[in-house]
Parts: structure tokens; sequence; C-alpha cells
């Protein structure tokens, strides 16, 4: 399996938006295209991303290809409306708490 990690922080004044982009958009859009949600921390005190997230398909093709759909594209773009500092990544999924 393969894992997307991604991590940003929520622009201010928009968390209240973003938490409902969360829930009704973002968390359904990526199950309908074959990403499994695996991880979603929230970093509350520190220097570091405010949101990490996770989330698994079957093979590097699988999440290749759902990453290459106008559908991702779309979902990310909604999500940069809400975010800054986004960075994403794909590794080879573990068990546990990952951040590379």
């Amino acid at each position: 399996m393969v894992k997307i990690l991604m991590t940003w922080d929520i622009k201010p004044g928009r968390e209240q938006e973003y938490f409902e982009f969360m829930v009704r958009e973002w968390v359904p859009g990526i199950q309908r295209l074959g990403i499994e949600p695996t991880d979603a921390w929230y970093t509350q005190h520190g220097n570091s991303p405010q949101i990490l997230s996770g989330g698994t398909a079957r093979d590097l093709g699988a999440m290749r290809k759902i990453m290459a759909t106008d559908d991702w594209h779309s979902l990310k773009e909604q999500l940069l409306s809400f975010v800054e500092n986004y960075q994403e990544r794909l590794v080879r999924a573990r068990n546990g708490f990952q951040m590379l």
C-alpha cells in the first residue's frame, strides 16, 4: 500500500469554514476517489504544521491515477482556499504514525 501524507496550516479566520469543508466535502470526496483516510493530527502548540493528514491507496499506480483526476485537482483547489503551506508526499504505508 502507498500513503499520501499531507501537511498544512489553516488560514487565520477560516477555521469554521475549513472544518465544515473537511466533514462535508474533503473526507467524502477522497473516499469516493479511492483514498482511505488513516490519520488526522492537529498540532496545538509548537513550530510544526498545524495539520498532518494521511490516506492510503492499494499501490503507487492507483494513487497516481487518483491524483491525476480532475476530481482530485478540484478537491485540492477547494482545500487550498482554506489552508496555506500545503505539502504532500507519497510514502510506503506502515502501521502507526508516519511523517516520512
